[in-house]
C-alpha cells in the first residue's frame, strides 16, 4: 500500500458565467504513485519531477 507524503490539497474556487452566476469549482491536484527506495509513495507530479533532478 502506497503512503501519501504530500500535503496538497485541491484548490476551490467559483466559475463565473457572464451573468456573474457563481458555480462552485475544484481544482485536484495531480498525484502520482511512486516507488523511492523502495517504498510506494504518492507524491504530486512537481514533486516527482524535482526528485528526478
Amino acid at each position: 500500500m502506497a503512503t501519501k507524503v504530500t500535503k496538497k490539497k485541491p484548490l476551490t474556487g467559483n466559475l463565473r458565467s457572464h451573468a456573474c452566476n457563481a458555480t462552485k469549482t475544484k481544482q485536484k491536484p495531480n498525484l502520482q504513485k511512486k516507488t523511492i527506495n523502495g517504498q510506494k509513495v504518492i507524491i504530486s507530479a512537481r514533486e516527482a519531477k524535482t526528485m528526478n533532478k
